[in-house]
């Protein structure tokens, strides 16, 4: 026989017996997979070890596979079909949009509009399962997003207004703010592999790197390079001990020891280096040369090309040149690893490449396309820009 609960004399007691009972996921964060288990003692550290073909978050489920292209000069979005290779849709946004960037919780994409330094920077959602956009929220100069790594803020890169606005990750409603003075131009980072700070790149002024401790909103350094130029995106070796920094004038990588904050190498790659995105399997790095020293306006048809850095070695292992001349600037891989697709910046199109062959497709899209993004991608949480991946 089945004997009924007891009588509660207290609903704390009926809340206590609730919480034993429930499995503890239940009452787990909202992050869409347990991003808090730690690597078994002693093994190796790789911190793309979650991002590979095998790990689509169940969060990713029902996403169209597209490719989402924000048109910079066009203020809308270009959505790619990658099975068919042809534009299926393009929609208005806000001014000036730069990145598509996908949620912490992996259930939405958003737009970030920064309107190039006026008051009407905004952010647009993009729901992934219908591939339709949302309701502009308005959000000061949102030149690029990430996301603190317990997804308990955005954290918007104000790259006009010099400083760092942490977020609702939802509503977008304003937290807090940390100035950053020293670094003009702030614009992408990447965090260290415990998460204990992160390293943006300042792109005019002298150029240089901020180290911040986000958690405790404090700036911790300044680095000048050797070399003077415009550093622009950043990524982290998969053991955790090096960062990459393209530099866009200096047409190279410069290697970064996160820990003490020092130069320690450089690698150069191809004119107007600019963008980084990590192979599916986390060996390599791809490097996008812009083949313009120019911001604005650059070339079309320039001597763009894509550097694979193999992260082992620390050196060249291959160069693709994107054939007819181009513009390769942000991107991401598909989820099988199979395609990496870059925008060309300076000629209203996107690149689709082998990474086997690297054999380059070309398709149409609005002008002055930036940082577009792959959706779905695998991993337990996004950490911004156009999928940092963890």
């Amino acid at each position: 026989m089945i004997k009924p609960y007891p009588r509660f004399t207290s609903f704390r007691a009926l809340l206590v017996l609730l919480l034993a009972l429930s499995p503890a996921s239940a009452w787990a964060g909202s992050c869409p997979e347990d991003c808090s288990e730690p690597p078994p003692a002693g093994s190796p550290v790789n911190i793309y070890d979650q991002t590979t073909s095998d790990h689509l978050s169940p969060a990713t489920t029902g996403a169209l596979p597209r490719v989402y292209v924000p048109n910079r000069s066009s203020n809308s979005v270009s959505v790619i079909d990658p099975a068919t290779l042809k534009e299926v849709d393009r929609f208005p946004v806000g001014r000036k949009p730069q990145h598509v960037v996908p949620a912490w919780d992996l259930r939405t994409l958003w737009v970030a509009n920064n309107a190039s330094g006026t008051s009407k920077g905004s952010v647009t959602p993009i729901d992934p399962k219908t591939a339709r956009p949302g309701h502009e929220i308005p959000v000061d100069d949102p030149y690029n997003m990430y996301f603190m790594p317990d997804g308990s803020a955005a954290v918007i890169v104000d790259e006009a207004y010099q400083r760092l606005d942490l977020r609702d990750p939802q509503t977008m409603a304003l937290k807090s703010s940390i100035p950053t003075p020293t670094c003009p131009g702030i614009n992408h980072a990447d965090f260290s592999a415990d998460n204990a700070y992160a390293i943006f790149t300042c792109e005019y002024g002298d150029g240089g790197l901020l180290k911040v401790d986000l958690e405790n909103q404090k700036v911790l350094g300044h680095l000048a390079l050797s070399k003077m130029g415009m550093p622009q995106d950043i990524r982290l070796s998969p053991d955790g001990k090096v960062f990459y920094v393209a530099d866009m004038m200096n047409d190279g990588v410069f290697l970064i020891d996160g820990d003490s904050f020092s130069e320690i190498g450089f690698i150069a790659t191809g004119i107007g280096t600019h963008g980084f995105v990590v192979s599916r399997d986390g060996t390599k790095l791809y490097v996008s040369n812009r083949g313009s020293h120019k911001m604005e306006q650059g070339r079309a048809k320039g001597p763009g090309s894509v550097t694979v850095i193999d992260f082992a070695t620390r050196s060249v292992v291959a160069q693709w040149p994107i054939p007819g001349g181009g513009s390769p600037d942000m991107g991401n891989v598909s989820a099988d690893g199979r395609q990496l697709w870059l925008s060309g910046r300076f000629d209203s199109e996107v690149y689709m490449i082998d990474t086997t062959s690297g054999a380059v497709t070309k398709i149409r899209v609005g002008v002055e396309p930036h940082g577009l993004t792959v959706w779905p991608q695998p991993g337990r949480y996004s950490q911004g820009h156009t999928g940092n991946m963890r």
